[in-house]
């Protein structure tokens, strides 16, 4: 095998099983950072051996070993943990890289993956701090690729992940799954994680790009991982539901020179139906556990509208307005109502949705948020007032920070323009 190929091989062993080993070491030293160093040691060491000597037959087991035995190392070295360190080296014993060793360690790597997931996405760091440890520890990504992700430098991401290292080791947080009392909070920042990093790839908040499929596609595999660590929890399939049936129009969301295509006008041919048809087994799933819908099995409803309707002309909308309406019960916001706006407009008229939207004027949360004035725009475009509808769309571009959107919504506005002189 040549060098840029075993390298190839490396690092997409790397990207699938990284988490895993960082889990795995984690439950071993009880320390994530450290555990990300021995996790980083091994892959340094596979860079090394595996052009010369080939891959060997189970690469995860392979990495997951060689971390071991640095962990061995490290704890000799400080002369502490004796008792640990005698344990793991009879475990070491005449172990080699073969498929048993992995498959007689599956089910604790399973639930030590689960721990350092909810280690990772701790409350005591900020949402996008979360994001960042999250990417790295469990998706593996370098943090060249986390800044290209979130358009920041290296060593802002680099700063970012080392302060959430040092917060969970200051706060002393557990290496475990929270009891059953304190999961259900927990829980809704594990998904809450995986939630924002798929809206920040879906519709990036700035840059040249209107998509940004690395994050999209890290999300959905946090997602599918987390069902298969808590496949009781309703709410976890009603998330994947969600990124599922999103995910399906990704090729559909941008035209021949990348520029935004808005979801009435897509191309419906090209939505992928074979995430339709996993998003909508994930939605059957979040049903049959039963309870009372989540926010995220709500708003996978709405997703499973669109996805159901051939064309535009077929979509449900007093379905969804209803389904907006659940969802401002649960989780009561400004932005939600602005979206309950936008289906009553499709349901019953422009006139109703517009005086929805114009309620929602005053509110300070979206005293900056572009899509207000979009949607204004949008609808007073639809009633005919033009003069209205280009002042609102041109303060939309003014507040939008991605460029594809911006040159998207200054085109209406010159459309409407030309509506009012024809």
């Amino acid at each position: 095998m040549g060098e840029s190929e075993a390298r190839h091989t490396v690092e997409a062993v790397w990207r699938m099983e990284s988490g895993r080993v960082v889990a795995g070491l984690a439950a071993l030293v009880r320390d994530v950072g450290q555990a990300e160093e021995l996790a980083q040691d091994a892959l340094v060491a596979a860079l090394e051996s595996w052009p010369r000597d080939g891959v060997p037959a189970n690469p995860g087991a392979w990495l997951m070993t060689v971390g071991k035995r640095r962990a061995i190392d490290a704890l000799r070295r400080r002369q502490t943990e004796e008792r640990k360190v005698a344990e793991l080296g009879r475990d070491l014993d005449g172990e080699e890289f073969t498929p048993d060793f992995d498959a007689a360690v599956e089910e604790r790597i399973e639930d030590d993956l689960l721990r350092l997931i909810f280690v990772a996405c701790h409350p005591v760091l900020s949402p996008i701090a979360r994001a960042a440890l999250t990417l790295r520890l469990i998706g593996g990504l370098t943090t060249a690729e986390i800044a290209r992700a979130f358009l920041t430098t290296e060593a802002t991401v680099g700063q970012r992940i080392t302060r959430a290292k040092q917060t969970l080791a200051t706060a002393r947080v557990p290496f475990e799954v929270p009891g059953p009392a304190e999961r259900a909070e927990r829980i809704g920042s594990v998904l809450e994680v995986i939630y924002l990093i798929f809206n920040e790839g879906y519709s990036a908040t700035a840059g040249d790009d209107w998509m940004r499929p690395t994050l999209t596609e890290e999300a959905l595999r946090l997602a599918r991982i987390l069902q298969g660590l808590m496949p009781e929890e309703p709410e976890v399939h009603g998330l994947a539901a969600l990124l599922e049936i999103q995910a399906s129009r990704t090729a559909a969301r941008t035209g021949p020179d990348g520029e935004p295509v808005l979801l009435n006008d897509q191309d419906r041919s090209r939505w992928d139906q074979l995430l339709i048809r996993r998003g909508l087994a994930a939605l059957d799933r979040a049903r049959a556990l039963g309870g009372t819908p989540g926010p995220y099995a709500v708003q996978a409803e709405i997703a499973a509208c669109h996805a159901r309707a051939r064309t535009p002309d077929q979509t449900d909308w007093a379905r969804i307005a209803a389904l907006y309406a659940t969802l401002a019960r649960l989780v009561p916001s400004p932005v939600v109502e602005l979206n309950r706006a936008v289906a009553v407009s499709f349901a019953d008229g422009p006139a109703a949705g517009l005086e929805l939207a114009r309620a929602l004027a005053d509110e300070p949360a979206l005293a900056t948020y572009h899509l207000l004035p979009s949607v204004l725009g949008d609808l007073l475009a639809k009633l005919g007032r033009h003069d209205e509808a280009r002042l609102e769309f041109e303060r939309a571009a003014s507040l939008t920070g991605n460029e594809r959107e911006r040159a998207l919504l200054l085109d209406r506005a010159a459309a409407c323009d030309r509506q009012k002189k024809s």
